[in-house]
């Protein structure tokens, strides 16, 4: 099992954006991310309708990055390939990054770094459950209450989608749903 060593994220005065690689993620990643969630989000997490989506489906292995400071994985952008519908999308989440480094732009360059790459593999849509504020400047919007139906409990103002293709969100409703 990987551990993270928390003492170098405590070093907030010493992180540097510019000290950050950011990577695709990998397998021997896994420990450290599942880490990074159960200190950013508890235990509580398991129970979420996003995550009971995700469960028993991989990662999509082009699109779901970590951050890495000083060779430890201080955070991460997950993303599942799902379909709304009949029409294909990308669930993201969870984002994370370690609390002791949170707010110095870490999430924010997890966030452009999947979406462009997202882009670049030809996706056309990314859903999420998340805070607007935050995710707004990335282009995500709620979605229209109805639209979407997701497989369990969502609070609506907090089911957002972000067009990749410009009108895409158009012709795409339903239930949705993890696919491999």
């Amino acid at each position: 099992m990987t551990v993270v060593d928390l003492t170098l994220a405590k070093l907030a005065q010493d992180f540097a954006l510019e000290d950050v690689i950011f990577r695709a993620e990998v397998a021997s990643d896994h420990a450290a991310i599942e880490h990074i969630h159960d200190v950013t989000f508890g235990p509580g997490r398991y129970a979420r309708t996003a995550f009971r989506l995700r469960e028993g489906f991989p990662t999509d292995a082009a699109t779901s990055l970590v951050a890495e400071f000083r060779g430890q994985v201080v955070g991460s952008v997950r993303q599942t390939k799902i379909v709304i519908g009949n029409s294909p999308a990308l669930l993201l989440g969870p984002l994370a990054v370690l609390p002791e480094i949170k707010s110095l732009g870490l999430g924010k360059s997890l966030m452009r770094l999947t979406m462009d790459v997202a882009r670049r593999n030809n996706h056309s849509l990314i859903l999420l459950v998340g805070d607007l504020p935050y995710y707004w400047p990335f282009g995500f919007r709620v979605v229209q209450q109805g639209k979407v139906v997701m497989p369990g409990p969502v609070d609506p103002a907090r089911l957002l989608w972000a067009e990749l293709v410009p009108g895409i969100t158009a012709d795409v409703a339903g239930a949705v749903r993890a696919v491999a």
